[in-house]
Parts: C-alpha cells; structure tokens; sequence
C-alpha cells in the first residue's frame, strides 16, 4: 500500500514551524531565524519513500497583520488548510495554549486530521507540559504530540503519526524532488537568512531580497563561475547604512557568509554581487509586493 498526503504546518510566529519541516525532511529546505515572521511564503518540503511520499508544507506565522505583507503572509498560511490532508498546529511549550493560538484552533477545518505538536519541551520543565496537554484535549485534536524540534526529539514519533493517518495515494512529484521553489528562489533566501542572522532588530522585517541576474560566465579557469547579482531593498536610509556598515564591512560578512552556502547548495561557484537599495515603505505597496513575490 502506497500512502501519499500533504501536510501543513501552522502556528505563530517563531513557534519552530521551518525548523521543524527541514527536521521531517532531513534537509534544509527552509531558511531558519530566531527572529519572528521569518517565513514569508508557504514552503513545500518533500520526502519520499519506498512506499510513500509526504508533502510538508511551512507557512508564515499566524499573526494580526499591520501591513499588505503581513496580510499576504497569514492568508497564504491559512490557505493551506483546504488543500492538506493534515494539519499539524505547533505551539511552544514555554508559552503554553496562547489567545492566538486557541484562535488558530477555531480555524481549523473539522473535517480533516487534526494534530497538535508542543514544541521546545526541551526549555521547559516537563511537569508544565501535563497541563499543556490537559487542556490540549479539551479540543478535538487527533494526536498530541510533545516534541524538541531543535534536539530531534520526538520528531520520528510525530513522522511515524503523519503516516499512519495519511491516505494511499501516488506520487504528487518526482520521487528525487525536495521542494517546489526553485534555485532562485532558495538564493534569495539564503541571503535573506545571512541579513537576518547578522543584522540588528530593525531590519529584519524591513529586508526584501530580489535576483536580478543569474547566469553562467567564464570563468579565469576552464571552468564557469555562476554569477549573482542580488538586490536589498529596505525602507530607510538609516537601515541601508546598517546593511552596508562601516566601510562596507556588514555587506562583506553578509555577501561572504551568502556564497558559501550558496555554493554548498548549488555545488558550482559562485560570484556574488549585493546591492542594497531604498524601496520606501515596500511592505504597504502592492506593486513592490508583486515584484518581491508576496
């Protein structure tokens, strides 16, 4: 019996949600931060087997939006619940069931498997987490499942669940496929999560990141060097001077850090050129959504 289903994962902001697909899929597919709202954009991860494929699906943080970003963000999450066989709702187990997270719980389409996943038990002591799941069971939730996503802790046991209540089905793709998004788009991402890591507080939500140019050149040897040229936008002149820092050290770090995994990920050389630019309040304006892809 061949079993196949896609999965969502939703929950609010900075509760592990990319950490824990990359964990079930066992690759990076999703850039991680310990900054909130780091995720923009639902992100199909995929792991087949023999005789199953499952399809997780990463989405933004659930979250009372103040701009035309933030609206995008949590109606692309909330999307997803239509289309899954299984929703799995991650909480954090130092906050407990929240205000927004019962909300969440009332979105959640009756009709379908259900899963509530209690993440950072490793944070807490684990006599808080038996009230957590008292009043967990209080709503009508399939499995309740304590997990560690950063330890890998209980993370087998929750896979083991996802593919006990998934549906026979075939293949949604190619058995070698990891995600839907394609190289450019991972670039982007890739210097997105370096500007997030090694920048202060305000410019991660400001930080917009947009390929311009990705093509093969000659390279001085034989060989052909992949060149980037990647644009960051922001929306102040004071957040631009962070970026760039003293003497263009920052955008160095970032450009440096960047290629590296850029070249890891792509297994080729890469140059990369960073440009950093002023795009005035970017996350109010349509046009500058549509052009960044949100």
């Amino acid at each position: 019996m061949f079993k196949a289903g896609k999965v969502t994962i939703i929950g609010r902001p900075n509760v592990g949600k990319s950490t824990l697909l990359n964990v079930l899929v066992q690759k990076k597919v999703c850039i991680v931060s310990e900054k909130p709202e780091t995720t923009r954009d639902n992100i199909k991860g995929i792991i087949s087997g023999e005789d199953f494929q499952i399809v997780f699906i990463d989405t933004p943080g659930m979250h009372k939006p103040r701009t035309l970003l933030g609206k995008s963000m949590v109606r692309r999450a909330t999307s997803t619940l239509l289309e899954v066989d299984l929703t799995v709702l991650l909480i954090d187990a130092h906050a407990g069931i929240t205000q927004e997270d019962k909300r969440i719980f009332h979105e959640l389409p009756q009709n379908k498997t259900n899963f509530l996943v209690i993440n950072k038990v490793d944070r807490v002591d684990k006599r808080l987490i038996l009230p957590i799941i008292a009043e967990a069971q209080k709503y009508p939730f399939k499995e309740i499942i304590p997990i560690s996503a950063t330890k890998k802790d209980g993370t087998e046991i929750l896979f083991q669940k996802i593919l006990e209540y998934l549906p026979e089905g075939t293949f949604f793709f190619a058995g070698d496929q990891l995600s839907d998004k394609n190289e450019r788009f991972f670039v982007q991402e890739i210097i997105r999560e370096k500007v997030l890591q090694l920048t202060r507080q305000e410019i991660p939500h400001s930080i917009a990141v947009h390929i311009e140019e990705m093509k093969e050149k000659k390279g001085r040897s034989s060989n052909n060097i992949l060149y980037i040229r990647s644009e960051l936008y922001v929306e102040r002149k004071s957040q631009r001077a962070i970026v760039i820092g003293k003497n263009a050290r920052m955008l160095k770090k970032i450009g440096e850090y960047s290629r590296k995994e850029i070249e890891n990920f792509l297994h080729k050389k890469v140059f990369l050129d960073l440009w950093v630019k002023v795009y005035e309040n970017w996350r109010k304006d349509s046009r500058a959504l549509k052009q960044f892809g949100y």
